[in-house]
């Protein structure tokens, strides 16, 4: 164990043993094969089988309802230890365990309930989550997809845009807007949906073109008058978006966790190829500019990890926590940016070459500053808070 991993003695010896479970599946079947995946954008379809059938879809699921029941703290140790070998895998996961899990289990009823966390937990049912369009990033409540009345039915309408697991998943929960233009009532004009894939009139499209995770599949979603009874619509009709805010922070400190798991493994090659490279005739670990390189990349990365799992502390403690998930997401992120960028800059030339894993990893962490939330949306999160009564 190195000072870049996580702190155990955080957690009893059950979710350690979790927590291993997620290292050894994750060094053994996933980081030998995370470079080919990248470079093909190859779905990994049977890791994810795996990951199903040990238990992972169900991290968060009480055991009621055949999960794993994990405390956040645990949560997070397990979703670092994915994304330290394949952050593409890891965010695949987070999604899947931290939305559309955390909303049926505060808004869902009964009959959702039992419908779809059970062989979610089991790993049959992979959800995706889908908030975000075209025209409404940052600013998510502009959104325009649009559901109305028919009847007893709801019909859904529009296209939304950067799907995780968009086409890979087996429910598919959306956001739309069940107001109307001429009674816009904003934020609170926002209703969420379970949609089963393959529902006529869903159709997910070609996934993107990525910089990085490009073995996460992400794609546009097309809702083409989609009928939908009301036993599809969760919670209270308008308070989707409100429900989804809430969601958030759980979501945000999934992606800190991953930001901590791209920033370790670059650490971690780093340090192995300072010990390996000859320059001058002696190994460069020896030269004080690669080992203060070096401290600040481990120091940095120690504290986004504390910060982490200070906001997934003051959530298992029922405390509020949207500050310190934005703290935790911010400077995780930021961190996964710079730590990544130095691991290049000490690899060189081959740094910049895709025979080695920084350059993946580099790639990889930049979009951890933008989704969940942009850097710039964390601010003034952050910032709101503290003018807060």
């Amino acid at each position: 164990m190195t000072i870049a991993e996580p702190l155990l003695q955080e957690v009893d010896e059950q979710r350690r043993e979790i927590v291993a479970l997620a290292r050894e599946f994750a060094q053994k079947e996933i980081a030998p094969r995370a470079a080919e995946w990248d470079r093909t954008k190859q779905y990994p379809a049977e890791v994810m089988r795996q990951l199903g059938e040990l238990g992972f879809y169900g991290l968060r699921i009480p055991e009621e309802y055949d999960g794993l029941g994990l405390d956040t703290l645990t949560y997070m140790m397990v979703l670092e230890e994915i994304a330290a070998a394949d952050a593409s895998v890891s965010i695949s996961l987070s999604v899947h365990n931290s939305l559309p899990v955390s909303m049926l289990l505060a808004h869902g009823t009964v009959e959702q309930k039992e419908r779809w966390l059970r062989p979610m937990a089991r790993g049959e049912v992979l959800a995706a989550f889908s908030l975000s369009e075209a025209d409404s990033g940052s600013d998510a409540a502009s959104l325009r997809a649009r559901a109305v009345r028919d009847g007893d039915a709801w019909v859904l309408a529009g296209e939304k845009a950067w799907v995780t697991n968009g086409d890979t998943a087996e429910l598919l929960m959306v956001m739309v807007r069940t107001d109307t233009p001429e009674d816009w009532r904003g934020r609170r004009g926002i209703s969420a949906f379970l949609i089963p894939a393959g529902t006529p009139g869903v159709e997910p499209g070609k996934p993107e073109d990525k910089l990085g995770l490009r073995a996460s599949r992400t794609t546009t979603l097309m809702l083409n008058d989609v009928r939908l009874g009301d036993e599809h619509l969760l919670g209270e009709e308008g308070e989707g978006y409100m429900y989804a805010l809430r969601a958030l922070d759980n979501g945000r400190m999934g992606v800190a966790a991953q930001a901590v798991g791209i920033a370790r493994a670059a650490f971690e090659h780093a340090r192995q190829y300072s010990g390996e490279r000859q320059q001058f005739e002696r190994p460069i670990k020896e030269f004080q500019a690669i080992q203060f390189k070096l401290a600040d990349m481990v120091t940095r990365i120690t504290a986004a990890r504390t910060l982490m799992y200070e906001a997934a502390r003051a959530e298992d403690r029922g405390d509020p926590v949207a500050e310190l998930a934005s703290m935790a997401k911010l400077f995780a992120s930021e961190t996964a940016m710079w730590v990544t960028t130095q691991a290049v800059q000490l690899f060189g030339g081959y740094g910049y070459m895709r025979d080695y894993p920084v350059e993946r990893l580099f790639r990889d962490a930049k979009v951890t500053e933008i989704y969940e939330g942009t850097s710039e949306i964390q601010r003034i999160v952050i910032a709101r808070g503290l003018y807060s009564e």
